[in-house]
């Protein structure tokens, strides 16, 4: 047990004596939650327990608390102290910490992981793009965000599974296919006519340029009931090869890619709407076919079947939460842009019209990423003068450079992005602070292994000589670090993760401006190997839960 459940553990003990022995009445007391304190004189840990039982013990809270602190005669336990209207500071006695460092050393790399709970399962369904052109930055948060959370919930010994829905049906699809062809045309010099809703970027030239490149003008005089479809497949394969590209680049992958084609070709949209016909929650009005969402909470019904027989994307988007309730998760969660924000409570209105409970749905959105270079806001790319894609923000800062400021902020809040500060090689930067903490450590390995010291084996390492403040310190940092990842986790804020990264950092580099390696007593050396060892695996564990690479050399 890690030195806080230990704590917790034994004020609970505590209050199950005074209960028995009547020095607190019977009743139904609260949870145990514990704190760091702001400061270190108020102890290791504090407690509002006794405040908390005022209530329900019909006592004032630091008699409350005196009684409990009597019950504690623990030899873990150096001494505790009431504080303020009721709070209990607790100071750990320093075997309890050296523990706790062992403890770290012994799970290695599994520290931090939460045993697993196969039931607990939970999809998370992120990026989505419509395969229509590259990724852009606001994309790029998403799948920052996205892939983080997945990697985080895992940690915590949740059963997850990702997923990307390709939106590969529908007019989107089809103005890809128009606009391929009249820009294949324009290049060929050619009579053309771009559509109205087109796709206008580059990357739609680079394909027009790339069937030329294959073919010349062959698909010219080939009639364009064969040449669309054609160019709509040739066009789909190549953009969702290249968000693939994209993604993988930027450490994102999925257990599963849906296709929306696969709705269409399976028959479940129409079984879809079928069923809601049944039971009474579509009604048909002016040809078209109609969602009865307000009986859900939705200000107006929505159409699902147009007059003209065609599938409204609500349609698509109806079966495919329907497949994902049949699926059977405990937990869904969907993050999609803010600008989708009216479009939540449809869907939860469907799913609620299939009898499916919509609270296990769960829609996360994604606020604007604003881009900053120099001090001015950067709307436009360089290379094309429209937004600015994914791959081109990472060919200037880094996939890790570019994740990590995705992931410091939390996702209800607008991100300013400074591309300067995230490109520099400086410790201002906070993910270059936090990979040269790791990297440094790689460092002082070489440095032992030079000067022919061996270490790895901690189990004959005296870590008492670890005396020092900062040591200290650090060691009870480590040891909160599993709490964090299930509070972060239970959150779904990475950004947790990424805050305690940079202050374990912090604390790190701290340490290693004060307490020498090479050169100090054999006792000392080795504990402080074993300290940093620790340092390395929980900066590492942490800065994969952020898709983030640790480097042993910067």
């Amino acid at each position: 047990m890690e030195m806080k459940d230990v704590l917790k553990k034994g004020i609970e003990d505590a209050l199950a004596a005074a209960l028995a022995d009547g020095s607190l009445p019977a009743g139904e007391y609260p949870e145990v939650i514990l704190e760091v304190p702001p400061q270190k004189e108020f102890g290791d840990f504090s407690s509002n327990i006794a405040m908390k039982s005022a209530k329900i013990a019909h006592s004032n809270p630091r008699a409350i608390a005196e009684v409990l602190i009597s019950k504690m005669q623990y030899d873990w336990l150096e001494k505790a102290e009431v504080a303020g209207a009721g709070f209990i500071n607790f100071f750990l006695k320093s075997e309890m910490i050296y523990q706790t460092l062992k403890n770290i050393l012994a799970q290695g790399a599994q520290y931090g992981n939460q045993p697993i709970r196969e039931n607990d399962t939970v999809q998370v369904e992120y990026v989505s793009a419509n395969p229509t052109g590259p990724l852009h930055v606001g994309h790029g948060r998403g799948a920052a965000y996205g892939s983080a959370l997945v990697n985080l919930l895992r940690a915590a010994g949740y059963n997850v599974d990702s997923e990307y829905y390709i939106n590969d049906a529908g007019n989107q699809i089809d103005n890809l296919a128009k606009s391929v062809d009249a820009r294949y045309m324009e290049l060929l010099d050619l009579p053309n006519t771009f559509p109205e809703d087109g796709y206008r970027g580059q990357d739609v030239k680079d394909t027009a340029q790339e069937i030329i490149n294959w073919r010349g003008d062959f698909f010219a005089v080939v009639p364009e009931s064969v040449r669309l479809p054609f160019f709509k497949e040739f066009a789909l394969t190549e953009k969702l090869n290249g968000l693939r590209r994209t993604l993988r680049r930027f450490n994102v992958t999925y257990d599963k890619w849906f296709s929306e084609r696969s709705l269409h070709k399976s028959g479940a949209i129409d079984e879809s709407v079928k069923l809601l016909v049944e039971n009474g929650n579509i009604y048909e009005q002016d040809g078209a076919l109609w969602l009865r969402s307000t009986a859900f909470g939705d200000d107006k019904d929505r159409v699902v079947i147009r007059d003209n027989g065609v599938p409204t994307y609500l349609a698509a988007d109806i079966a495919y939460h329907r497949d994902k309730f049949e699926r059977g998760y405990k937990k869904m969660i969907n993050i999609w842009g803010a600008d989708h924000h009216g479009y939540v409570c449809r869907v939860k209105a469907a799913m609620e019209a299939f009898g499916y409970n919509p609270d296990k749905l769960e829609v996360l959105l994604l606020q604007m990423v604003a881009l900053f270079r120099d001090g001015e806001l950067v709307k436009m790319s360089k290379r094309t003068g429209e937004s600015v894609t994914l791959d081109e923000l990472m060919d200037e800062v880094g996939a890790d450079a570019a994740r990590y400021f995705f992931l410091m902020r939390s996702l209800d809040s607008q991100l300013d992005f400074d591309i300067n500060l995230a490109a520099s090689k400086s410790n201002d930067n906070p993910v270059y602070y936090i990979q040269y903490a790791h990297a440094r450590i790689y460092s002082i390995y070489n440095q032992v292994t030079e000067a022919g010291i061996t270490y790895g084996n901690w189990d004959g390492v005296n870590f008492e000589t670890l005396q020092s403040e900062s040591e200290l310190e650090l060691i009870k940092k480590l040891a909160s670090y599993p709490e964090e990842v299930v509070k972060a986790a239970q959150a779904e804020a990475p950004h947790r993760i990424a805050s305690y990264l940079f202050d374990l950092a912090g604390m790190f580099h701290s340490f290693y401006r004060q307490g020498r390696i090479v050169g100090v007593d054999a006792d000392l050396q080795q504990a402080r190997l074993g300290l940093i060892t620790a340092v390395a695996y929980v900066l590492k564990h942490g800065l994969t839960i952020l898709g983030i690479s640790a480097p042993e050399k910067m």
